[in-house]
């Protein structure tokens, strides 16, 4: 915890180019933190944030299909497909990144944020169709057996039955891979060209010191990812309160 402790507390630092030593305490850092290098910071986190929530998109989109495809329906090649999802998440990112950097050179496509997206995409893949791949494993069939007793279509068998059992193994996948996507580095850094996101901008930073106003911004993302954990326990703890009464 204590990296944490230290990034938080340094957030209200009075620093000036460099965020090392302790000059004294301000909130102008938190009120100001998009002026630091005409506002490098804040446009190096909303590309990361942008390349976040497309990807997320994508890779869950496509990672709960294929999860779907794998458990309900038999294929050619359906083990050899199994095996090859489980690569990326076993390669090392350094050979993911060149590797990925290779390809894009040999086939001319010019490194832009589009090329993040692209490779973000491809690794998130695979954490989402493990996730989702256990809670479709996990569905009673008789639920939708049922649902096609009572004379409903497969849309919307799926659309009420399916996919609300599923919902909660999808979340868990989008949030994980959007973590995956903001937090990266090694792959981002291979094929990002001159995009700079937040992860970037903190490692080039890092030489000369990173700025306070890079600290408040991770600060920011802690505590607000620590607010939607609590929300959640706290949410679920009366939801069983409530059975617990009804039972």
């Amino acid at each position: 915890m204590v990296p944490i402790v230290y990034t938080f507390v340094f957030s209200f630092n009075d620093s000036l180019k460099s965020n090392i030593t302790w000059r004294g305490f301000t909130f102008d850092k938190w009120l100001n933190v998009c002026q630091v290098q005409n506002g490098a910071v804040c446009e190096a986190f909303g590309n990361s944030i942008l390349i976040g929530v497309v990807a997320t998109v994508a890779a869950t989109t496509l990672g709960t299909m294929i999860a779907i495809a794998l458990v309900r329906y038999r294929f050619r090649f359906r083990s050899q497909t199994s095996l090859l999802l489980f690569l990326p998440m076993a390669t090392p990112e350094v050979v993911l990144g060149a590797g990925l950097a290779a390809q894009f050179l040999s086939l001319g496509v010019p490194k832009d944020m589009s090329t993040i997206i692209l490779a973000h995409t491809m690794f998130c893949i695979s954490f989402v169709v493990v996730t989702v791949k256990a809670r479709v494993a996990s569905l009673d069939p008789a639920l939708e057996e049922a649902g096609r007793d009572l004379y409903g279509s497969a849309t919307q068998v799926f659309a009420r039955i399916t996919f609300p059992l599923l919902l909660p193994g999808i979340l868990a996948a989008a949030l994980l891979s959007f973590a995956l996507s903001f937090d990266d580095f090694i792959i981002t850094n291979f094929n990002s060209g001159a995009v700079t996101t937040f992860p970037k901008y903190i490692y080039v930073s890092a030489a000369r010191g990173i700025p306070a106003e890079a600290n408040v911004i991770a600060s920011a993302v802690f505590i607000f990812a620590l607010v939607i954990v609590v929300t959640a326990q706290v949410s679920r703890a009366a939801k069983e309160k409530r059975l617990a009464k009804l039972g």
